[in-house]
């Protein structure tokens, strides 16, 4: 059994780029099953149906995660040729539900920004520095670990990327617009000296919590409640509103660093109405005149 998870676990980091915390948390969750269950690699439908009982009292998301990794894991052994059939059929399927996160308005970003910019103008480095974050979390949709970890080494020379290192260790490029730039160069002539990091600090590199309460403050200055502002808020705002902009999901994906086209369709909550108009705007049937079908018309 536990030459078979190894197995799956050296697919997940050698095909996937898995984190060694994701590592962990899958070894945890198949370890815990064979507990129960016994072999996992040998284990029947019959016995894999012992495993609802089990987790009667965990909580939804918690059974939900266990069952995605045993399924996975059979997946696995039936596509290395280790059994011909499945039993994962049998795990329980708690239904959850990913909560979305806060969205920002574009009013609430045009007051953020405004205030922002009249700030740098006074060319303080903590203004500035203020400003260069604001711009590469809602305009290149940098999680907060990426963007205070950045080494002056992603900052782009002569061409408008960074060089972002996500989960896993996986690097991607992610655009810079030209008023971020132009606030990055702004940053680099004021950057402080002997530090190797974009955002430096006595300890290395700005800390994830400092830059949470910077956000904070900045919406509180700003007029914007600040409860609803955070880095994954404005994250988030980066991707919805480019979507309702008609960014495709696959590049948005590729943007936002995700394996999984899943997890970037969380960003599609858009205004259904505002779907309808965009088919019939776009689609070669709902742009027609002559009699062909209008998309936006209730059957009769």
């Amino acid at each position: 059994m536990t030459d078979s998870i190894d197995r799956f676990l050296d697919m997940l980091a050698a095909d996937r780029g898995a984190a060694r915390n994701t590592l962990a948390a899958y070894r945890s969750d198949l370890s815990g099953a064979a507990e129960i269950v016994g072999d996992l690699a040998t284990a029947d439908s019959g016995a894999l149906g012992r495993l609802g009982l089990a987790w009667r009292d965990l909580a939804p998301s918690s059974v939900a995660r266990k069952s995605a990794a045993l399924r996975q894991f059979y997946g696995f052994l039936i596509d290395e040729g280790l059994r011909s059939d499945d039993p994962s059929g049998a795990l329980p399927n708690a239904r959850t539900r990913r909560p979305l996160p806060r969205l920002l308005s574009h009013a609430d970003i045009a007051l953020l920004f405004a205030r922002v910019e009249e700030e740098a103008q006074t060319e303080e480095p903590a203004a500035v520095r203020t400003l260069v974050l604001l711009e590469l979390l809602y305009g290149s949709g940098l999680r907060a670990t990426e963007l205070v970890s950045l080494p002056l080494s992603a900052v782009p020379r002569d061409a408008p990327f960074l060089t972002i290192t996500g989960k896993g260790g996986q690097q991607r490029l992610v655009p810079v617009s030209g008023r971020a730039g132009q606030a990055l160069a702004r940053w680099l002539k004021i950057h402080p000296e002997g530090s190797r990091f974009l955002f430096p600090s006595r300890a290395g590199h700005l800390s994830r919590v400092r830059l949470f309460q910077i956000l904070r403050e900045v919406a509180l200055r700003a007029g914007v409640p600040p409860a609803g502002v955070s880095p994954h808020v404005l994250r988030h705002a980066f991707a919805t509103h480019l979507l309702e902009g008609g960014a495709d999901l696959r590049v948005l994906q590729t943007l936002l660093g995700h394996a999984d086209i899943a997890t970037t369709q969380i960003y599609t909550h858009v205004d259904t109405a505002r779907l309808v108009a965009l088919v019939n705007a776009r689609h070669p049937l709902g742009a027609r005149s002559d009699g062909g079908v209008d998309l936006g018309a209730k059957p009769s």
